[in-house]
Parts: structure tokens; sequence; C-alpha cells
């Protein structure tokens, strides 16, 4: 299990989906109590469990499971978790929680994007939560973790149902994938590198720039993200972001009326995201780019075509 370590006592958890330093939960421990945002998918929580277990912690100190969003990758375990955490309450966007008390809706959706096989396989058989554990965090909705407050956040963009997540303690979001995709094999002695994830049915990019602007006004000294958690230097990531996400529309808009609409965004996105990497000081060749960003190419360019198809509806 990899757990990275932060200041005032937030611990970053590989779930160990996909590939290591992929997918992250993070854990906050404050005055002997515990909360986690986002779990990774049911073969995370162990994971969870072990990393509680290291802090010395037992299931029974985590208050909070505190998801940004419920896709599978963030929110698939949590009715696992929920189960192994007895104490705890799940916090999610209003528009989330009906798919956490039944994740029928939920399930049929990400099976009709990955085919029922991978579902099975990446994520397992969900779990509901039971309502009177549901809490619904609207805009400005505080957690209170042993009087450590956090205080949620409407960011739309990615998804309509995503909440981030402010700890004013460590002057950090939580940003499940509002504020991008940040894996560590792209670092270089620049900094972090950065892309923005369009992910089906949802994104918007005017309401996604806003969100982002949104975080970025509270002047955060790091961005804790999902994929893959800690990074800083949020100003000049901001721009990358903005700037990405206009080349992003910008490359769906010029083959929308395409035959072969889906295999085009998807060369041009692999094409941007190989030229900004190397500009940033990555030695990766187009191909190694296009293997370490294949998921996150392939999901972009859907989520770009759907937004397409609804933005140029009559």
């Amino acid at each position: 299990m990899a757990v990275m370590d932060f200041e005032h006592a937030i611990s970053a958890i590989d779930t160990g989906f996909f590939r290591p330093q992929f997918d992250a939960s993070h854990l906050l421990v404050h005055e002997g109590r515990a909360a986690f945002v986002d779990v990774g998918t049911n073969h995370s929580i162990p994971r969870l469990r072990d990393a509680l277990a290291a802090k010395g912690l037992g299931v029974d100190a985590v208050d909070w499971v505190i998801l940004t969003h419920v896709h599978l990758d963030h929110a698939g375990g949590a009715g696992l978790a929920m189960q192994s955490f007895p104490n705890a309450k799940l916090v999610v966007h209003p528009r989330g929680a009906r798919h956490m008390i039944d994740p029928s809706a939920l399930i049929a959706g990400a099976t009709a994007v990955y085919g029922a096989e991978e579902i099975a396989r990446s994520y397992g058989t969900l779990v509901p939560v039971a309502a009177e554990r549901v809490v619904e965090a609207h805009d400005g909705h505080v957690v209170d973790l042993a009087g450590r407050e956090l205080l949620c956040l409407d960011t739309p963009g990615h998804a309509r149902h995503h909440i981030s997540i402010w700890d004013a303690m460590s002057r950090a979001f939580f940003t499940g994938d509002t504020f991008g995709l940040s894996y560590r094999e792209f670092d270089t002695d620049k900094g972090a590198f950065i892309l923005p994830t369009s992910t089906p049915v949802q994104f918007e990019p005017e309401s996604l720039k806003h969100s982002i602007a949104r975080l970025c006004e509270y002047e955060p000294h790091q961005m804790l993200l999902t994929h893959y958690s800690r990074v800083t230097d949020v100003p000049r990531l901001a721009q990358d972001l903005y700037a990405q996400i206009d080349a992003m529309v910008a490359i769906a808009q010029a083959h929308a009326d395409d035959a072969e609409r889906h295999t085009r965004i998807a060369n041009d996105l692999a094409a941007l995201y190989t030229s900004r990497a190397q500009a940033h000081g990555c030695a990766f060749d187009a191909a190694e780019v296009r293997e370490l960003l294949a998921m996150d190419i392939e999901l972009n360019a859907q989520g770009l075509e759907v937004w397409l198809d609804k933005h140029n509806k009559p």
C-alpha cells in the first residue's frame, strides 16, 4: 500500500485503481477523528482500513466519508466503506445522493460507457448506502471534523454533482476532477503537469472554468487531486487548465461534422497533450504520452462528443 503523508495530518492513499499513483483517496485526521475524501472502488476499501490502522485508529474513528462526485473511480466503494466505518456519515452533492442510496442508475450509466465486464472487473458490486446516513452538501455546507471545518463548494463543469472541499487549516482544496488531472510521471523540474478532464456525460467548459476560478479566489497553497494528489503553483496550473479547455473545445468543434469524429478528436487530443508535455520538459515521446493517457484521451473524446451533441442541438 502506497501512502504519502503531508502537513496538517493529511495523507494520500493509493487506491490501487488502474495503475500506481493514478487514483487517490485522501485521509484527514484531527483530534483522533478521521474523514476520507473519495474512496476509490470496492477493491480500495482494505487499503483505507490499513491506512487508518497505520495511524493507530480503528474503523470507529471515521466520522465522515466525503465524495467529490459519484463517478465510480471516486465513489464506487462508498457503500462498502460505509459498511466498514459504522460511525460515518456520507457527504455528497444533492444531485449525487440518490445514486448512493440506489446505485442502479449509476451502474447502468457506467456500464453504457465501459461495458458490463469492465464494471464487474474494476469496480465490483456497488453497495447501497442507507438514506439516513447520507448528508446532502449544498453549496456552503460545512463538515465539522472534531472542530476542523471543511467547506463544501458546488463546482460543476466536470459533473453537475461535483463538490470541492476547502480545508482552511491546510489552505488546500480537495478538488476531485474539477482542477484536472496531474500524474506524477509527468513531473519535471518545472513542477507538475496538468490537463482537464471532460469525461462524459456532463462536461460544460464555461462552468468548469468558472469553478476553477472560484477555487483560486481562496488563494489556496495546494490542490489535492484524486488523480493524483498534491499540486502546488496553483495560479500557473489554473492558466494551463483554462488554455487547454479552450483548445479541447476548439478541437471538438473542428471535427463536429467529420464522419470519423471520435478518432480525429482523440488523435488531436493526444497531439495537444504530447506537445504540452514535451514543452513542460517531459522526456516522453508521442507514443509514451498516448499510452500513459490512453484512458483519459478516450474518455475526454467521448465527453467532448456528448458536449458537442448537446451544444449543437437546434
